[in-house]
């Protein structure tokens, strides 16, 4: 049976330096954990490791981590929608916030559930998903500031999460003066300024954040160790958190050009013809997942270097064996290192069994 395994000891590795990154900065940041998928033997593993906050964008995962942890800060990291007020009031401390209407629902839910709702702001610095222009900002902490039941701990901004804009320096300074400029007008504290996600480590390692930007949300570097500008694992951390294993089901010598009347298959794809591959065969390998589990091969980085992908249905994926020196048989393991929506995708099927080892 497939089963995806989460490396312990590497996870506390890169848990524990970051910790230390961040202390030695004297930032404070905030482990995102949507990666495990509510998965409760992970989740109880990884709130073991430090007593940071942590950030979800699923209510469902977040309500778990409250009955592992009722007294861990949780953090809703991404504008509620209306049908979800109130478990977002029920189970998140922080939510991020966009919309007055929506902020005021929270605010007549925190009063019917007699607690303070704390709300980052967030605001757009060009990456155009969710944030409000910062022309606005001051009329709308105004209007907020006038609600029940709601404080401020924050404003916040995402960057490199759907268009693709990075972040620099001067983006940053640039979220550092909305701060600034709210304290000035209202006479009211503003706890964190929450400059974004794992893109923003290679900058914290090049010295480059400013100093009033005090806050991160960490999910991808944590769980791969990755340095989102570069590509590359970052020195000092672990890439083998996760691995996913799938078991070899078929091995066959069979004709590389398949035969008969070529059409899309159900994926709309067309096999493209090589005339040179006509007469020829090779050792191809079925395994037991497929599209349902892993969305994309190129989302899988195999351990064997030799070994490549042939195509993939919807529960079996078919890799070519010729060029690798193990001798793989019948119910052998084939390893394999993800991406981060490769992970992602994996964590949330419920085909795939989850391992703590």
């Amino acid at each position: 049976m497939a089963h995806i395994t989460l490396n312990k000891r590497s996870l506390a590795h890169n848990y524990l330096y970051l910790q230390s990154l961040f202390t030695s900065h004297q930032k404070e940041w905030a482990p995102v954990l949507k990666m495990l998928c509510g998965n409760k033997t992970f989740l109880e593993f990884v709130l073991s490791l430090g007593d940071e906050q942590v950030c979800d964008a699923r209510l469902s995962n977040l309500k778990k981590i409250k009955k592992i942890n009722p007294n861990k800060v949780t953090i809703y990291i991404k504008p509620p929608a209306k049908r979800s007020i109130a478990n977002v009031v029920r189970f998140a401390d922080v939510s991020f916030n966009t919309e007055f209407t929506t902020i005021k629902w929270l605010s007549e839910e925190a009063v019917k559930q007699k607690k303070n709702h704390r709300i980052i702001i967030m605001i757009e610095l060009g990456d155009l998903r969710e944030g409000i222009l910062g022309e606005h900002l001051i009329p709308f902490y105004k209007k907020i500031f006038e609600l029940p039941n709601i404080t401020v701990s924050g404003i916040g901004a995402n960057l490199n999460c759907l268009s693709g804009i990075m972040p620099s320096k001067d983006k940053l300074i640039q979220l550092s003066l909305y701060e600034q400029l709210i304290e000035a007008k209202f006479g009211k504290k503003i706890d964190y300024v929450s400059g974004g996600s794992s893109v923003m480590i290679p900058l914290l390692l090049k010295k480059q954040i400013p100093k009033g930007v005090n806050h991160f949300r960490i999910g991808e570097t944590l769980f791969f160790g990755i340095d989102l500008f570069s590509n590359k694992t970052i020195p000092k951390m672990k890439n083998d958190v996760f691995l996913l294993n799938a078991e070899i089901i078929e091995i066959t010598e069979k004709s590389i050009m398949p035969y008969g009347n070529l059409e899309e298959n159900p994926s709309g794809e067309t096999f493209e013809i090589n005339p040179e591959d006509f007469g020829k065969n090779h050792s191809r390998g079925i395994l037991d997942i497929g599209l349902l589990d892993i969305a994309k091969t190129e989302f899988l980085i195999p351990i064997d270097k030799e070994i490549t992908f042939i195509g993939a249905s919807s529960d079996m994926l078919v890799i070519d064996l010729s060029k690798t020196k193990k001798k793989y048989k019948i119910g052998d393991l084939v390893s394999f290192r993800m991406n981060y929506m490769g992970a992602l995708r994996v964590m949330n099927s419920e085909y795939i069994e989850k391992r703590l080892v």
